[in-house]
């Protein structure tokens, strides 16, 4: 994980790499969390991610999160606190 950019667009940047998404929607809600466990002032703590990847095939929803999670494991690291994930296949996407 690079100092370059946010943490959003390392999120993106990642996933992008990780699981070759046909669609990824990465939103920060870190606003919604101020006062709140794991919130920092400066935000980008809480998000919420939208993939669609074919890499899910076959995979039961706790291996999709495991293998999200496990992409984004630096930036938990570094004070990433909480992904709210939907992971669906493409069939599943529609």
């Amino acid at each position: 994980m690079t100092g370059q950019g946010t943490l959003k667009d390392w999120i993106g940047q990642t996933l992008q790499a990780e699981l070759t998404p046909s669609f990824l929607d990465v939103v920060d809600e870190s606003h919604l969390h101020a006062g709140h466990s794991g919130a920092r002032p400066e935000g980008e703590t809480h998000f919420r991610l939208d993939v669609v990847s074919a890499a899910f095939e076959g995979k039961s929803r706790v291996e999709r999160h495991r293998l999200v999670n496990g992409a984004l494991a630096p930036a938990f690291e570094r004070g990433l606190h909480a992904l709210a994930l939907k992971a669906r296949t493409p069939a599943e996407a529609g």
